[in-house]
C-alpha cells in the first residue's frame, strides 16, 4: 500500500481514492466493501486499512441503487427495554454481520397498530430482509408482506402453521400448558394468569386453560395489565388476590412481571410457595438471584435470532439452506425453582 494519503485536504475521501491508497481498483474496492465477489485477505487488509486512513465512508444510497440490495436487515421487537428480546437481536446481528448485513431495529410497544405501521413504513425503505419478534395476525399487514415476496421475513418467538415466509420459535401455548401441569403437579387448583393481549400471551393463556380444565381445575382468573413492568407484575398480584383470596398458584407471561408478584408477596408477608406458587418466562438473571428464585420457562432468545438470521441468509444466496426448512421449531424448557 502506497505510505501517502490519495485525498487532497479539504475535499471529502473518494472510492479512488482508497483504490489509489490501496493500490487496487475502485470495482475491487466496492466489491469488499459490499461484502460480494472474491477479494483476497491482503487486498482486503489494504481496503480496510486505506477507509481508515482516509475516514471514507460509502455511498449507500449509490451502492444500493447501483445493487438492488440496502444491506439493512429490519428486525422488529416488542420492546427493546427486555433483555430477552435483546438476545434475540444480538442473535441475528452476529448472524448477518458476517455477510455484512446491517441492523435496523424498530420497538412496536407491544402494540399491534405501531407494529402495522412499522411494516408499512419498513417495506417502503426496501431493506434487505425483515426479521419480526412475534407472528403476523393481522392481515392488512400479511398481504403487504406478501405483495413484496422479494423482500424474504421470518417470523420468531411464535410457530404458525401458515407463516408469511419463515418461522422459527416454539408453541406458546403448549408452554402455557407446560406451565399449569407444573403448578397442578404441585397440587394447586386455583390459578391465575398474567399477560398482554398479544397473541403470544393469548397463546400461552390458551394453553394454561386447556391443561387445567383437563386435569380437572378450575378456569384461571386472569389480568391484562397496560405494560409488563415489575409494578404491573405487583399490581396484578394484588387485584387477582382481592377477587380471589384463595388463589395458590399464578402464572406470568414475563419474568419481570413475575418479580413483581414475588416482591408484593413478600411486602404482604405471603409465604411462595407455602401459600402460592408464582412461575414466569424468559430466564431473567433478576429472577435467578431472587429468593426464593423465580421457576420459569427457558426460551432459547439467541439461538432465535442466529437461526433467523441464517434462514436469511439462505434466501440472499449468502449460506446453506437450513435441514429443517423454513419452519423451525427449536423448543422451551420448564427451570424448576423454589418460587413453586
Amino acid at each position: 500500500m502506497r505510505d501517502e494519503t490519495a485525498a487532497k485536504p479539504g475535499r471529502k475521501p473518494r472510492i479512488e481514492d482508497v483504490a489509489a491508497l490501496a493500490g487496487t481498483s475502485p470495482m475491487t474496492v466496492s466489491r469488499a466493501l459490499r461484502g460480494e465477489g472474491r477479494v483476497s485477505p491482503e487486498t482486503l487488509a489494504r481496503i480496510h486499512a486505506a477507509v481508515e486512513a482516509l475516514g471514507y465512508v460509502p455511498n449507500l444510497s449509490a451502492s444500493s441503487l447501483a445493487s438492488r440490495r440496502s444491506g439493512i436487515l429490519a428486525v422488529l421487537v416488542p420492546t427493546i427495554g427486555n433483555s430477552v428480546f435483546s438476545e434475540t437481536v444480538r442473535g441475528v446481528a452476529d448472524a448477518a454481520e458476517a455477510a455484512g448485513l446491517h441492523l435496523l431495529i424498530g420497538d412496536y410497544a407491544y402494540s399491534d397498530d405501531k407494529r402495522r405501521q412499522l411494516v408499512r413504513a419498513l417495506v417502503g425503505r426496501r431493506p434487505d430482509a425483515l426479521v419480526l419478534v412475534g407472528a403476523v395476525q393481522d392481515e392488512a399487514a400479511r398481504t403487504l408482506l406478501r405483495q413484496h415476496d422479494d423482500i424474504p421475513v421470518v417470523e420468531t418467538w411464535e410457530l404458525s402453521d401458515d407463516p408469511v415466509d419463515m418461522a422459527v420459535g416454539f408453541s406458546n401455548f403448549s408452554a402455557g400448558a407446560e406451565v399449569a401441569r407444573h403448578l397442578v403437579g404441585g397440587g394447586r387448583r386455583r390459578c391465575a394468569f398474567v399477560g398482554s393481549a398479544e397473541s403470544r400471551a393469548a397463546a400461552r393463556l390458551a394453553g394454561f386453560t386447556a391443561a387445567l380444565a383437563e386435569a380437572g381445575a378450575a378456569p384461571p382468573e386472569t389480568e391484562t395489565p397496560a405494560d409488563l413492568s415489575i409494578e404491573a407484575g405487583r399490581v396484578s398480584l394484588d387485584r387477582l388476590l382481592a377477587r380471589a383470596p384463595d388463589l395458590d398458584g399464578v402464572f406470568f407471561a414475563t419474568d419481570v412481571m413475575a418479580v413483581g408478584g414475588l416482591l408484593e408477596c413478600q411486602r404482604r408477608s405471603i409465604d411462595v410457595p407455602g401459600r402460592i406458587a408464582i412461575v414466569g418466562l424468559g430466564d431473567l438473571e433478576i429472577g435467578r438471584q431472587l429468593r426464593p428464585a423465580l421457576t420459569t420457562v427457558r426460551i432459547p432468545a439467541y439461538e432465535m435470532g442466529r437461526r433467523a438470521g441464517e434462514l436469511i441468509l439462505a434466501r440472499l444466496g449468502k449460506g446453506a439452506p437450513p435441514r429443517e426448512g423454513r419452519i423451525i421449531d427449536l423448543g422451551f424448557s420448564l427451570v424448576r425453582r423454589q418460587s413453586s
